[in-house]
């Protein structure tokens, strides 16, 4: 059992809080993963991430809690729900998060999407999901839920499966209902059907169209072919992720989360493991680590070579993603060699991995990593310096490093405006400290900026896995820790009371001390986070999980205002997402 353990206190922020606000009180709260965390007064909540802004330049996530079934809250403030701000400074290389204590007879809160932008998107989720109010807010609608959904599904007296809900049955009255609510109405956005002698066209791209990537509508407001201004409306693809993993024990959720960011595979179980890692004390063997690096950079090969193919394809060019999809054939070869599984093998455990890689791997990354660097030439001189390319590309849809910080960007398309930082290498986990490998930054910050990027990081992590398969660690692939799942079969034959513990452990989920957690990775397409609270159970209290698909999308409208609609198609591929990653 591991005790909470306490973080080391930003002294100068804590300090300069109190000085600016000597009417506020600040009450601290210890946690597993030693993030700097303080109840706020609500009062002044506005007013204290406004001065945090400036030390902190990116709002990372913002949440929420349902703590009213919740029994371990020693030394927290009475709370029935909780507002939850995670800020972080990619410059400083640090973080913090503020809770919020609400009642539930005053759910209300002022909005911060003036001082962090991309805070109205998580301010909408808080409001659909818990039935949170952000004053000020200028769109408070359901974001991921339907507008006609009854209810916020995250509170613990919603149901989290369709047997407690009386039989679903549509009738012509609810169906006129359902279709009117999808009805997109110009003025609820502020929007104007007309400007003088001009009249508007609205456009819906989507939620059925091959350029849009999945199950998303964008609705336009043009000026002829001109973007005037776009809505993204998002929830199609929801499946309640969070929700689920409320009811399934800690490691049988291992599987939903190779569904966040589906062509992302084993990339997605890394910072949930962990996290439940960090809350058990687990220490997780060398072997282990190794494994789980060279296993998560062939997945982010496989991924930069799905959004290669296809942000060619987006533009005009339809030979590369052939190309493209038989070297990510060739590659997933290796990863159903290894796992048993291709794109979502749910491979990595708690502790470790599920096996021991297989006899023979070392011949196939091998053959792979020899074969891939001139398969990267040929592309470079079909795709990248192709000239029709290059001139649907460059120069559009651009924005500042300032502005990306602003709507929570992250990954390879922050990294496109100059702004250098890589989770990997500026703050380490998992063992990327032990690898040699380069950063790939651009400067202009457009689609072919951040496409360039994505093909310098194949290069790189061609690298981390020639160093992987060199330096293999010798040892266990699993921890030998009491709350590893599943834990080592073969000592069960030996006395009745492992085998009991074996089949408690496999059951039921091991048992993980209470408290709260967030472990964050760069995933294939920015920086992804579980955030996850114990109360001392088998399953999780609450699991949040923070995508970078999420805020990306949120900023289409800053970057397409002003262009057309064939250079939106080229924005939306460069953007990389998967829906799944937005949704949840």
């Amino acid at each position: 059992m591991s005790a909470v353990a306490v973080p080391t206190v930003d002294a100068d922020i804590e300090k300069m809080l109190a000085e600016a606000f000597p009417q506020s009180s600040f009450v601290f709260q210890a946690t597993i993963d030693q993030i700097p965390t303080y109840w706020i007064s609500r009062s002044h909540s506005k007013e204290i991430l406004s001065f945090l802004k400036t030390k902190y330049e990116m709002l990372f996530d913002l949440s929420a809690i349902d703590e009213r079934m919740r029994t371990h809250r020693e030394g927290m403030p009475a709370s029935d729900f909780t507002v939850i701000y995670h800020l972080m400074s990619l410059t400083h290389r640090r973080d913090i998060r503020l809770k919020i204590a609400l009642t539930e007879a005053n759910l209300n809160v002022a909005s911060i999407h003036q001082v962090y932008p991309n805070a109205n998107w998580y301010e909408r989720e808080v409001w659909d999901m818990f039935g949170v109010t952000f004053t000020g807010h200028p769109n408070l609608f359901r974001i991921l839920l339907p507008s006609t959904w009854e209810g916020h599904a995250l509170r613990k007296d919603h149901p989290a499966r369709a047997t407690e809900m009386p039989p679903f049955r549509m009738d012509d009255a609810l169906q006129d209902k359902e279709q009117e609510a999808l009805r997109f109405k110009p003025e609820q956005w502020g929007m104007k059907r007309k400007h003088g002698k001009t009249e508007f066209m609205f456009l819906n791209l989507g939620p059925n169209h091959p350029s849009v990537h999945g199950v998303f509508r964008i609705v336009l407001q043009l000026d002829g072919e001109l973007i005037v201004d776009a809505v993204p409306e998002i929830g199609y693809h929801h499946r309640g992720a969070e929700k689920m993993a409320e009811r399934q024990t800690w490691h049988s959720y291992i599987p939903y989360t190779d569904r966040i960011d589906y062509v992302g595979g084993v990339m997605n179980n890394l910072p949930y493991v962990m996290a439940v890692e960090k809350m058990a004390g687990i220490t997780v063997p060398d072997r282990a680590r190794v494994i789980r690096i060279m296993m998560a950079e062939l997945f982010r090969i496989s991924s930069h070579l799905v959004f290669y193919g296809t942000f060619a394809q987006d533009v005009g060019q339809m030979s590369p993603v052939f190309y493209m999809f038989s070297d990510r054939e060739r590659l997933l070869r290796i990863v159903e060699a290894v796992t048993g599984g291709r794109m979502h093998p749910a491979w990595f455990r708690i502790g470790g991995v599920a096996q021991d890689l297989p006899e023979g791997w070392e011949a196939m990354v091998k053959d792979f990593i020899d074969w891939m660097p001139a398969r990267l030439v040929d592309y470079e001189k079909m795709s990248m310096q192709n000239s029709i390319l290059q001139q649907r590309t460059q120069g559009i849809g651009a924005y500042t490093s300032s502005e990306a910080l602003d709507w929570g960007v992250t990954g390879p398309n922050l990294r496109a405006t100059g702004f250098d930082f890589d989770m990997r290498r500026d703050r380490p986990y998992g063992g990327y400290d032990e690898f040699d490998f380069e950063v790939p930054v651009f400067q202009n910050g457009d689609c072919y900026d951040r496409a360039r990027v994505r093909v310098a990081e194949i290069k790189e992590s061609l690298k981390i896995i020639e160093q992987c398969l060199h330096n293999m660690p010798a040892g266990p692939y699993k921890a030998d820790h009491p709350l590893t799942t599943p834990p080592p079969r073969e000592r069960t034959m030996f006395d009745i009371e492992t085998l009991i513990h074996h089949f408690l452990n496999v059951s039921w989920g091991p048992v993980i001390p209470a408290g709260e957690c967030t472990m964050t990775i760069e995933a294939t397409k920015g920086l992804n986070a579980y955030a996850l609270t114990s109360d001392g159970g088998t399953n999780s209290y609450r699991t949040r999980i923070r995508t970078p698909s999420f805020p990306h999308l949120q900023q289409i409208p800053l970057i397409s205002n002003g262009l057309m609609i064939a250079d939106l198609i080229a924005i939306i591929a460069s953007i990389d997402f998967v829906m799944a990653d937005v949704d949840r």
